[in-house]
């Protein structure tokens, strides 16, 4: 037996959609509380739904009882002031899971590449049943900041780098692709962020918003590349020696 998936992500594990006017959203991740919340970078979440409707980001399968990334119970406190964020994250009609705001300081190239993970969101998820894909919001307008994809988290030459504009729509399989953001600029980066169940409603919701499997790079020198590949290897090198264990760690992002 296997788990239910879309055949949109097959071929690359993202797509991007046609994004929307984020302009005549209001901007409800300015009212909404965070916790202090560490994944790939400098960061703090809002949460809209955790696992049991506390103001917290834990992974699900971390509380008594345990369970998957789906079914989350909404945050009361902040969809109170977020109904609209709310909406956004319920458009495609499928089982929710985690659902939250990320606010993400600006960082380098080399910290991205630094920074990049795998997400282990279908942990107890039983075989049979919808597998688990993030949606990724932009909230805020920046188009000069990247998503990073890659297949393999040491060769640039399975990189993608996706623009994010305001109202920028990307849905990605977390657990297969190594993700993370580089974002330039000098204001932080908000995005909402939601776990959804594979299934035949996400499915129409990606069908009818023009899913492009592929995006075309934007430019990057590859000097810059190299450079960071060779700090990263570093500091990877430097944390090991240090710890005397080689791992790598998945986000709860």
């Amino acid at each position: 037996m296997s788990y239910i998936t879309l055949p949109e992500l097959d071929e690359t594990g993202y797509v991007v959609l046609d994004g929307y006017d984020q302009v005549l959203d209001p901007q409800e991740w300015q009212d909404i509380e965070f916790v202090d919340w560490k994944s790939s970078g400098e960061t703090r979440f809002a949460p809209l739904a955790s696992a049991y409707g506390d103001l917290e980001c834990n992974g699900f399968w971390h509380h008594d009882p345990p369970k998957t990334d789906k079914d989350g119970v909404w945050v009361d406190a902040n969809i109170a002031k977020a109904p609209r964020l709310k909406a956004r994250a319920e458009e495609p009609g499928a089982n929710i899971g985690r659902c939250r705001v990320i606010e993400l300081q600006p960082n380098e190239y080399v910290d991205c590449i630094w920074n990049l993970h795998q997400d282990d969101n279908n942990r107890l998820n039983p075989e049979g049943t919808g597998w688990i894909v993030r949606g990724f919001f932009n909230l805020t307008d920046n188009p000069d900041s990247y998503m990073i994809l890659r297949e393999d988290k040491d060769d640039p030459s399975t990189e993608t780098r996706i623009a994010l504009p305001a109202g920028t729509q990307v849905i990605i399989d977390t657990q297969r692709l190594w993700h993370a953001v580089w974002h330039r600029g000098g204001e932080p980066r908000y995005c909402l962020i939601t776990s959804w169940e594979s299934g035949p409603e996400l499915k129409t919701y990606i069908r009818d918003r023009h899913p492009r499997s592929r995006v075309d790079n934007a430019p990057l020198d590859p000097e810059v590349i190299a450079a960071a590949q060779e700090t990263v290897a570093r500091r990877r090198s430097e944390r090991e020696s240090a710890s005397g264990v080689v791992m790598d760690v998945l986000s709860e992002a």
